[in-house]
Order: structure tokens, then C-alpha cells, then sequence
């Protein structure tokens, strides 16, 4: 038997024989606090999410919500558990939907599968700025990856 399997083994018999509680790790869910320490359930602050999304913030987010919640209750709170009351409470507006501005037309009459069965070029101008003269950059392209194939000066 393997030495991690063993511990791991061992490790899950002490945790399903013992009963008793951890006074240390992540606190009981239900409970946040306020900045004097005095608990506040978590029924309370869906009732103030409810009271201010019926009035003057029905367009806010999670994120205005908790830094709400922190301003005018004084609580101690993270934005994730905001989130996950709003979403308990069904209270979230949909995601928007980011919308591409430039669609990638790139090879439309092909299909690829892989590198090397299109390639297209590329032609730079620039400026030799010392000796006043000009140049040419041809560079040809693969279009699956676009990487650069050769170039030539």
C-alpha cells in the first residue's frame, strides 16, 4: 500500500470518528458581523438588500450592494456572499452578452485544420531614418497559427 493512501486513509477515519467541533477555520454560514463585532443573520441583510432594490437601487450590482451594505449598516462583508444572498433571492440581472466588434475574416472560403495549408503575405514600408531611404518588409504569414513563415528585406 501506498505511504499517501495509507495516511489518507487514516486521516478520514479520524474525521468520521470524531464528533466534536473546530473551534478554529471558517466560521458557521448564516452570521456576518457588523465593525463592533455583534452578529447580524443573514435574513436581516436580505431584508435590506429587498427594502433598497425596492426603492432607489433597483439597477445595482452585488458589487454597489455590498459596498451598501458596508457603508450604511456597518457590516463586515464580502462581495462573494452578497452575491450568493442576491442569487438566493433571485435578485440578479442577466450577464450582458460582450458583443465582437470585428468578426475574424480570416480564410472564410476555407476550412483548416492545421498549419502550413494557407499562407498569405505581407507587405511593410518604413523609413531608413539616417540615410534617408526607404524599405520594403515582405513577411508571409501561416493563417491557422499565424506565425511567421520567412520574411524578406
Amino acid at each position: 500500500m501506498e505511504r499517501s493512501t495509507y495516511y489518507a486513509h487514516e486521516r478520514r477515519e479520524q474525521q468520521t470518528t470524531s464528533v466534536t467541533a473546530c473551534s478554529s477555520g471558517r466560521p458557521l454560514p448564516g452570521l456576518s458581523y457588523t465593525r463592533d463585532e455583534s452578529p447580524v443573520s443573514d435574513e436581516q441583510i436580505c431584508e435590506w438588500l429587498m427594502e433598497f432594490l425596492a426603492g432607489e437601487g433597483a439597477s445595482y450590482g452585488y458589487r454597489k450592494l455590498t459596498v451598501l451594505l458596508r457603508r450604511r449598516h456597518g457590516l463586515q462583508i464580502n462581495k462573494k456572499k452578497v452575491y450568493r444572498l442576491c442569487k438566493q433571492m433571485d435578485v440578479l440581472r442577466p450577464q450582458r452578452q460582450l458583443k465582437f466588434k470585428y468578426p475574424k475574416r480570416l480564410a472564410n472560403n476555407r476550412v483548416l485544420t492545421g498549419s502550413n495549408q494557407l499562407w498569405e503575405t505581407d507587405i511593410k514600408y518604413g523609413l531608413i531614418h539616417g540615410e534617408q531611404r526607404f524599405f520594403f518588409l515582405l513577411s508571409i504569414i501561416d493563417v491557422f497559427d499565424r506565425a511567421i513563415i520567412t520574411y524578406h528585406i
